[in-house]
């Protein structure tokens, strides 16, 4: 674009929808096709939502977005602040000026900037409530005997939990593979040995390593990337699997009453993450082609072409909690109810164990000597 052309302006879409019974902000009801109304309890049904599936949510070019060549009408701008805690880039409506991060729970003030990325193109919603989500927390830390029990009650008495949609992208690649190698056949040899002064025969195995080259070709599809620094991405690996043929294309009404984080890995780094991935897939093809008993490789040359990408949206329900100065986070799948979280230890419940541990472990040992 030269200097003298202008930018296209970019609208800066808005999240809120007014209730046509009493005016109040309409809320998206995880579950349903519906808008709801906390003031009044007045719904609106989302006219064509149901399961589109994949097959209506355009793909779009990897080499004309890294060029900047992506459509105008691929490109939003939304008003978000960075924490300066954890660096999350939250979404905030426009009446909000004052807020609480929801990853790590430190008070920010937003700012009134605009924030341009490309816009999403598909999302999984919500499939259940806060209420189910607070109870699966609840089950998690249960089952933390471990966890000091001040935590588990201050986070079950705790704020509500927030629901946020969390930023990936997804890959489509086609790759063809060169690769040259060595297959290992197995076999044995029969050699006689001295062993306590007399000859004994054993069986010594060994390894024919014979070469090999061939060509493997794998369609890589939906290969999903983290789009977000904020939590840890063990917690967010640990949420999968997700069900990513049920995706729906994006519409702003899945987002009533939620946040949206923005993606804050770029989508050139969003690729070498998927890469990588793509080339211990391939690795994996090659040893299969190179067959044997064992394989060596010894290069790999990848083609890629037709390189797709989509943003999407996964829905978490997350909870941050500031404990004796110290920052818990509970994350769960918004589709699955899978949980995830830190797991803070008691030192006097560890105590406890190691001394019932040693107890049972003395009583164990005086009730061998006493029989003896």
């Amino acid at each position: 674009m030269s200097a003298e052309t202008p930018a296209p302006s970019i609208t800066l879409e808005d999240h809120r929808f007014p209730c046509d019974n009493c005016g109040a902000d309409l809320r998206f009801a995880p579950g349903t096709d519906k808008l709801e109304c906390d003031h009044c309890g007045n719904t609106q049904t989302l006219d064509g939502a149901g399961p589109w599936g994949q097959s209506s949510i355009q793909e779009l070019d990897f080499e004309r977005a890294v060029a900047d060549k992506l459509p105008q009408a691929e490109m939003e701008e939304t008003r978000v602040t960075t924490c300066p805690n954890c660096a999350a880039q939250v979404e905030f409506d426009a009446n909000v000026h004052a807020a609480e991060c929801p990853f790590c729970a430190t008070p920010v003030v937003t700012d009134t900037g605009a924030h341009r990325h490309i816009k999403p193109k598909g999302l999984l919603p919500f499939d259940f409530d806060e209420s189910e989500a607070r109870k699966a927390m609840n089950d998690w830390l249960g089952a933390l005997w471990f966890a000091p029990n001040g935590l588990q009650d201050y986070a079950r008495k705790g704020r509500k939990m927030q629901g946020i949609y969390v930023p990936y992208w997804t890959f489509d690649a086609d790759t063809q593979s060169a690769y040259s190698g060595q297959r290992g056949t197995v076999y044995y040899e029969t050699r006689t040995v001295m062993r306590d002064g007399k000859h004994v025969q054993q069986r010594v195995q060994k390894v024919r390593w014979t070469p090999k080259r061939g060509r493997v070709a794998r369609f890589f599809d939906d290969v999903l990337v983290l789009a977000s620094q904020s939590l840890p991405k063990r917690y967010t690996d640990a949420l999968e699997p997700w069900d990513l043929s049920a995706l729906e294309p994006y519409r702003p009404e899945f987002l009533a009453g939620f946040r949206a984080e923005g993606y804050t890995v770029e989508l050139e780094a969003g690729f070498a993450e998927a890469r990588a991935h793509m080339d211990r897939v391939i690795a994996r093809d090659v040893k299969f082609d190179i067959g044997g008993d064992r394989q060596r490789i010894h290069q790999i040359d990848t083609k890629v072409r037709d390189v797709t990408f989509k943003h999407v949206l996964l829905p978490v329900w997350l909870a941050a909690y500031k404990y004796r100065g110290t920052s818990y986070r509970f994350v769960v799948n918004g589709r699955t109810g899978r949980v995830q979280g830190e797991r803070p230890y008691s030192a006097i419940k560890i105590t406890l164990a190691v001394i019932a541990g040693l107890i049972v472990a003395g009583a164990i040992g005086f009730g061998v000597a006493v029989t003896q």
